[in-house]
């Protein structure tokens, strides 16, 4: 009999590049999808990344972590405390977080048009992984539009390209709108997953509950 013919499913991944229980979500969806294709070779997962600022107010030069850190947490310690878990979670998925190494708590606005120009390429998903190991395992500046530049060189793009598209604003409102979208849609927080454009997924849940989503999406299609 004849294969069967591949179908697809499209996964949504609202996210932010600063979120440490974004990278845990990247690679348990990783593992959910790799299961996924063991049991259906023929379906074929269409992956969009989709923008969201944690701290869309800060200036774009970003602020000093500790400053950060202590709005937020009250201090680095009650940081330290809060982020065991995460260093837990990072750890059993091979992310070894170093969060001591951040100096710098940055806007996001230009990591995500980054994202969004490298999806137009189909090279989206090199990006991500390249802007989370850069934040979170090498304590680079994702906020400083040269360093993005040089990121993007890393991920196998164009750096010269993208210094020139982050150097003007003419895409900076789309990304924004889309941040904004996210917010009307009801999400708050992220991650957040959305399967066939139907089933929404909040928090970087395990590979199994991403299945059953998936399940669910694939039942309502």
């Amino acid at each position: 009999m004849p294969d069967p013919s591949p179908s697809t499913l499209t996964i949504d991944i609202v996210s932010d590049v600063v979120c440490p229980w974004c990278y845990v979500g990247k690679r348990r969806l990783e593992a959910a999808l790799r299961e996924l294709a063991t049991r259906e070779p023929a379906l074929q997962p269409v992956v969009r990344w989709q923008p969201f600022q944690l701290n869309p107010d800060l200036p774009r030069e970003g602020i000093d972590r500790r400053a950060y850190l202590e709005a937020k947490f009250g201090g680095a310690a009650r940081a330290t405390e809060i982020y065991g878990r995460v260093r837990a979670a990072g750890a059993a998925v091979g992310i070894a977080f170093a969060f001591e190494r951040i100096v710098r708590q940055p806007n996001t606005l230009d990591a995500h048009r980054l994202i969004a120009w490298a999806q137009a390429q189909g090279a989206a998903e090199a990006m991500v992984e390249r802007l989370f190991r850069a934040y979170f395992l090498e304590g680079r500046l994702v906020g400083d539009r040269e360093v993005l530049a040089a990121l993007a060189g890393e991920a196998g793009l164009d750096a010269a390209a993208a210094r020139a598209l982050l150097a003007v604003a003419e895409d900076a409102e789309a990304v924004a709108a889309a941040d904004r979208r996210a917010r009307e849609r009801g999400i708050d927080g992220v991650p957040f997953f959305i399967f066939g454009e139907r089933v929404g997924v909040a928090g970087a849940q395990e590979p199994a509950t991403l299945l059953e989503a998936i399940g669910q999406a694939r039942l309502l299609t």
